[in-house]
């Protein structure tokens, strides 16, 4: 194995990671055509509603019971970045804010001293299916962090900047940088309170698709940070001379230049980079914190005063079928896409 590899280790659900990061989810539901409630226009028979994770037919309900998703929920002391490539999330939260994003949006949340909020896949097709394709990233906060006021910020597709290198083949690398920086290509301005808003962390999320047969070099970063590589869809690959067969992770030693050499069907691959909070981590379900006792505060918060309760209709609240894409903050400043 080269030096520039420390291990591989096949991709499980959810995704192994490194601090600052606590873990990744990958998911891939090849949804049907939609139903007049947004739900899926097939029987939910021989399915677990309300814990569906099997995939059957393709397809999870996970948490939700009409539509699929995860309803209202709490969260402390860290953040959630979601990647939605493809098909669409409306969100709602408990400080009455509310979105609908995907098909290459990101939504970066703090949730800080607390936020409940809702993560539904509207499924809009009624004439089609509904694919949906999205990564769910949660990055720590530090201790100094954890109590910041509650806060999502929308990074829209179309202002996430790509970066691209054609090699001597003429075989092309693209790289969607969503955290870091790659040369001159900068990811937008992440979450105010984030781990990631200091460049000295070195915190990259990178979504890399290589051209079939395409070679790339991973720039090299401070020995300091931790870096993974994660490698979910395609043939196989060499890096630094090591096969690395698809739905299989690669710790990488981050201060090497690293080849990336790709077979012969495009790759998909993700990227995570930063410099470690070096913090002690206690969890316990969607609460993170640096304590046992900061655990058992938070959840006697939790059960006091619910994080400000929950202000929808629904616990699995979605939006209107018409509805674009769009945010709207607690503050009441409106987006529109």
């Amino acid at each position: 194995m080269s030096n520039a590899i420390k291990r591989i280790h096949p991709l499980g659900f959810p995704w192994e990671t490194q601090d600052p990061f606590l873990f990744c989810v990958y998911h891939l539901d090849d949804y049907p055509k939609g139903n007049d409630q947004m739900g899926p226009q097939a029987s939910l028979e021989g399915r677990n509603i309300g814990n569906d994770f099997t995939v059957k037919d393709g397809w999870r309900m996970y948490h939700g019971d009409t539509v699929p998703g995860f309803p209202q929920h709490p969260h402390r002391g860290f953040e959630t970045i979601t990647i939605v490539e493809k098909g669409l999330v409306d969100h709602a939260d408990s400080m009455g804010a509310a979105g609908r994003f995907g098909n290459g949006d990101v939504q970066w949340m703090t949730a800080g001293r607390g936020v409940l909020h809702s993560e539904m896949f509207p499924l809009l097709q009624k004439d089609e299916g509904n694919p949906l394709l999205l990564f769910q990233i949660w990055l720590n906060l530090p201790a100094k962090s954890k109590f910041v006021e509650p806060h999502f910020k929308m990074l829209w597709n179309d202002l996430i900047d790509n970066y691209e290198y054609k090699d001597e083949k003429g075989s092309r690398t693209r790289v969607k940088v969503i955290a870091g920086k790659i040369a001159e290509t900068q990811a937008p301005v992440p979450a105010p309170d984030s781990w990631a808003a200091e460049p000295d962390n070195e915190v990259a999320i990178w979504i890399i698709k290589m051209d079939k047969n395409a070679s790339w070099t991973l720039p090299a970063a401070s020995a300091e940070v931790n870096r993974s590589l994660y490698f979910f869809r395609g043939d196989q690959l060499q890096i630094s001379g090591s096969t690395i067969h698809q739905e299989h992770g690669v710790v990488l030693h981050p201060d090497m230049e690293t080849i990336i050499e790709n077979g012969n069907e495009e790759a998909h691959m993700l990227l995570l980079q930063g410099k470690p909070i070096g913090e002690p981590v206690v969890q316990y379900g969607p609460f993170v914190m640096n304590s046992q006792q900061e655990i058992q505060d938070t959840m006697r918060d939790y059960q006091r005063t619910q994080f400000g309760g929950w202000p929808w209709p629904k616990n699995d609240q979605v939006h209107s079928r018409e509805s674009g894409r769009f945010a709207k903050h607690a503050d009441g400043k409106e987006e529109l896409k």
